[in-house]
């Protein structure tokens, strides 16, 4: 993940047909471990925005706080 948000000028913030970004589906689809965890920072560290909600308005770190 941070080779490819390194050397790539990809948009972290794309919002898929699920109305997810990146930062939400690691958190929704992840374990919590430390290679997820891993994932989350690399995100934020390349300006995933964590304000951005899904569809029914719930943000990354409310769903990070729902999983524990």
């Amino acid at each position: 993940m941070r080779e490819i948000l390194r050397i790539t000028d990809i948009d972290v913030n794309h919002v898929n047909n699920l109305g997810w970004i990146a930062l939400l589906e690691a958190v929704i689809l992840g374990d919590g471990g430390p290679t997820h965890t891993e994932i989350v920072r690399e995100l934020l560290a390349h300006g995933a925005d964590r304000r951005i909600a899904d569809r029914e308005g719930v943000t990354p770190l409310q769903h990070a706080r729902q999983r524990g």
